[in-house]
């Protein structure tokens, strides 16, 4: 599963319910892990989306922006048949959660996507009718072009990717640390100024947790400053996990939900 690292929220997103404020809060000890995850309060990081199947098998996540959008990363290849499922805590067989399934209309794929370097990996799905805002879905605030986020800052990243142990069906979490892009080089070739790197100290994402966020809190708000990319193929916790930089695709973000 997955985790780790936010400012002002867009205009577009609904007055009503605010970017990056749970209606219920966030418990993180700070030193559970996705991998070894720790099971979040559900409902507490109410932007996290299920990208599933029609049959229901969850394969990637994303982050509600508003009620129209969700982020998710490009090498998701999310298609308009998959299902958007919010509000949901428990993919477990027999959960009677109320959880809202909703369709994708379009999916925007970043033009520069390079599945080959994973430059640029980063895709944005417009919902085919609003998602419910209130207390179990609300969004998340989007990280400005302008921030500047310091090494060495604790976020946060959460999903239902594997677990080596204590396996749960809820949302799990995870404080990470975030890297140097010069120290995470050690581990892997080719991290560009698109990605952020984040974990590596006992914790990190996994296979299931793509396109799921890296979220920090700044100003009492929860922002989005990662996406889940790519990092170890054995998800190692001594390796720190790869996140498209939210900051340097903003522009992209803006330019698409403005002509849609």
């Amino acid at each position: 599963m997955a985790f780790v690292w936010i400012v002002s929220c867009l205009a577009f997103i609904s007055t009503a319910y605010g970017c990056g404020t749970p209606a219920i809060p966030p418990q993180v000890s700070g030193y559970a892990r996705i991998v070894n995850g720790e099971e979040a309060v559900p409902h507490s990081w109410p932007w996290q989306v299920s990208l599933q199947q029609s049959n229901g098998f969850h394969f990637c996540g994303g982050s509600l922006i508003n009620e129209n959008w969700v982020v998710t990363a490009a090498h998701c290849n999310v298609r308009t048949y998959h299902r958007v499922v919010a509000g949901e805590h428990d993919k477990g067989y027999g959960s009677n959660e109320a959880v809202q399934v909703l369709k994708p209309a379009k999916v925007f794929t970043h033009p520069k996507w390079n599945p080959r370097t994973i430059n640029n990996d980063i895709a944005l799905i417009k919902l085919a009718t609003p998602a419910s805002l209130g207390t179990n879905v609300s969004p998340v605030c989007l990280a400005e072009s302008s921030d500047v986020f310091a090494a060495s800052m604790t976020c946060v990243t959460s999903g239902w990717g594997l677990t080596r142990y204590n396996d749960t069906d809820g949302l799990s979490q995870a404080q990470l640390g975030t890297s140097k892009q010069g120290s995470v080089s050690e581990n892997f070739v080719n991290i560009s100024d698109v990605m952020i790197c984040a974990g590596g100290a006992g914790a990190t994402s996994c296979m299931g947790d793509s396109g799921g966020p890296l979220v920090c809190e700044k100003d009492n708000a929860w922002t989005l400053v990662g996406i889940v990319s790519w990092g170890s193929s054995r998800c190692s916790t001594s390796t720190p996990a790869v996140y498209a930089r939210v900051t340097e695709l903003r522009g992209w973000v803006d330019q698409i939900l403005a002509a849609n």
